[in-house]
């Protein structure tokens, strides 16, 4: 959950961004999952985040996501994530209501399954 990377180390002792974005699409995620119906899943298309403020390992870290319009099939969630102490980070995603049974195919066809 640190600012690591695999060939570069240790960069910074605090809540990594990728962390960040991690949390927010899991976020945004949870925010549409009740009203899929059982043959439908949704993939991720876009996210935008800016991370505002650095958090130390340790600290509380709390998302929330707000479903912010739909667009047929593209779901709209504006993020804003906060430590204990101030905003983090804010931003915005896009997922795709999808089929499970061609997302199936795509993932066989690609050799994913």
């Amino acid at each position: 959950m640190v600012a690591q990377f695999d060939e570069l180390g240790l960069v910074h002792p605090v809540y990594a961004t990728w962390t960040l974005v991690k949390h927010m699409e899991e976020a945004s995620r949870k925010v549409l999952l009740p009203f899929l119906e059982d043959d439908e899943d949704a993939v991720g298309h876009a996210v935008n985040v800016v991370h505002l403020a650095p958090t130390p390992v340790g600290m509380r870290v709390r998302v929330r996501a707000v479903l912010e319009r739909v667009d047929g099939r593209r779901i709209h969630c504006r993020l804003e994530a906060s430590n204990e102490r101030e905003r983090i980070g804010e931003g915005t995603t896009i997922q795709i209501v999808v089929s499970r049974a061609r997302l199936r195919e795509q993932f066989l066809a690609l050799g994913a399954l």
